[in-house]
């Protein structure tokens, strides 16, 4: 059994235990950003931070969990995190079905919290960026349910905690959360949901691979945890929304139905605080967690953040675009581009074949810009790839823009009241050979000799310390 804490013992020596007390407000945020500025990435535990109202928390917590590409890949157990594409994409299709068990055996379901004790405030939610209007739940996993078929979803989305026992949902229009919202709405009835808190990175990757609607998230959690995910009836909704049993924290409660209230801005993805929004609200009714709970939180707009995501996109870009070609090697959703960029990686791809790549993944909503690349060159070196198309690309032959089509509402380059996106691949292959048995027509990459190559590298480590004048 695999869970929060068991990941933390495995990856002891990348822990850092952050010392004294800390503010929940902007102090483990601005941690966050002066690692990404060096390129470090530890993960971070504080032991003793404030809750919103001033008072001492007794919860810990644990952020940057999933910063570093490398950590991640771990978790999953991917011995190269260059592999996620491939990986991912075969184990959410297979999955493996999950489990459930009593109460009893839900860690998550020790300490139980109701009416005036389900009191949002007596966790550490944290504040993070200028402007924003209070703390929020920024690693909340919320589980919805389709009112027509009993399948449940689960997604990320953000909650600003406003009160003891009242905070903001904001699932986005397009997620299928909010669809079962919408449905439930159209009854006249609160949709019921249930957020859930803490686990293992690779359940936490799991729940965030890209399904048809209506689709369970738990079997594809299973097949990337290699596990079965134990799960269990939640207090206040039973069996028609479970959570996961091994988890450190759920909130239950309602969105009442057509109640909006003020939202934001917040700090997204994108880098940017977004603007402030209309959102549903949350009552909060029930509060379980385990005696010993971590508050597990993700710096927004941070890799933190965008590093899990990214890896899930990967498998599912992977499998939109290896339907259509079948020369596709990888695929890279890189974290320079946010959310909004992917490379593709082809291995000699027929006439026609890269395009039929880039247009399959610009479909992608969150896509923007799709780069298509030869198997000699690095997807996750940006310097490889800037090679790529300074030197392989005429823009007026090897571009396609296509406007109109679905995007990223939180892409801060839309015009204001945009509802569809500009979207652009680039074709940055070699160009195919006049015909079969003939070389490519570009010249060779200036080389040395491998020989060369070691002698150099045997000179650089006899080289004395300091040597080397900085950058």
């Amino acid at each position: 059994m695999r869970d929060l804490r068991t990941f933390l013992a495995s990856e002891a020596a990348a822990v850092w235990e952050i010392p004294g007390p800390v503010s929940p407000r902007h102090e483990l945020t601005a941690l966050q950003h002066a690692l990404d500025e060096r390129g470090q990435f530890p993960i971070l535990l504080a032991r003793d931070v404030a809750r919103p109202d001033g008072e001492r928390s007794g919860i810990p917590v644990v952020t940057n969990l999933t910063a570093s590409r490398e950590l991640t890949a771990r978790a999953l157990g991917i011995p190269d995190h260059r592999e996620t594409a491939r990986w991912f994409a075969g184990r959410t299709q297979s999955g493996i079905d999950p489990e459930v068990v009593a109460r009893d055996d839900a860690p998550v379901q020790q300490v139980v919290w109701q009416g005036e004790e389900a009191n949002l405030f007596r966790l550490p939610v944290l504040t993070q960026h200028e402007l924003e209007p209070g703390p929020y739940l920024t690693a909340a996993h919320a589980t919805t349910y389709d009112p027509d078929t009993g399948v449940d979803n689960t997604a990320i989305q953000r909650c600003w905690v406003s009160g003891p026992r009242r905070m903001t949902y904001f699932p986005y229009p397009t997620t299928h959360n909010a669809r079962n919202l919408r449905k439930f709405w159209a009854k006249g009835e609160p949709c019921p949901v249930a957020f859930w808190i803490g686990h293992h990175p690779a359940v936490l990757l799991g729940t965030q691979a890209k399904l048809r609607y209506p689709e369970s998230h738990w079997k594809a959690a299973g097949g990337v945890l290699g596990e079965p995910l134990r799960l269990v009836p939640s207090v206040l909704h039973g069996e028609r929304i479970m959570v996961p049993a091994d988890a450190e924290i759920v909130i239950e409660g309602y969105a009442p139905p057509d109640v909006y209230t003020a939202d934001g801005p917040f700090g997204e993805y994108t880098g940017y605080l977004g603007s402030q929004v209309q959102a549903p609200i949350f009552e909060v009714a029930c509060i379980t967690l385990r005696r010993d709970a971590l508050y597990h939180d993700y710096g927004s707009g941070l890799t933190d953040m965008l590093v899990p995501d990214n890896m899930a996109m990967e498998g599912k870009v992977y499998e939109l675009v290896k339907a259509v070609a079948p020369s596709l090697v990888n695929v890279h959703v890189p974290t320079e581009g946010r959310r909004l960029h992917a490379y593709l990686q082809l291995r000699n791809p027929g006439r026609g074949e890269a395009r039929d790549a880039l247009t399959a993944a610009l479909a992608y909503r969150r896509l923007k810009t799709v780069i298509a690349v030869d198997e000699d060159v690095d997807l996750f070196s940006p310097q490889s790839m800037l090679w790529a198309v300074a030197t392989r690309v005429q823009w007026s032959r090897d571009s396609i823009v296509i406007d109109g089509l679905s995007g990223s509402t939180l892409d801060p380059s839309l015009p204001e009241g945009a509802v569809t996106a500009s979207k652009m691949g680039v074709d940055a292959t070699l160009p195919p050979p006049p015909r079969p048995g003939v070389p490519r027509a570009v010249p060779p990459v200036a080389t040395v000799p491998e020989a060369a190559r070691s002698r150099a590298a045997a000179l650089l480590e006899s080289a004395p310390a300091g040597a080397w004048p900085r950058s």
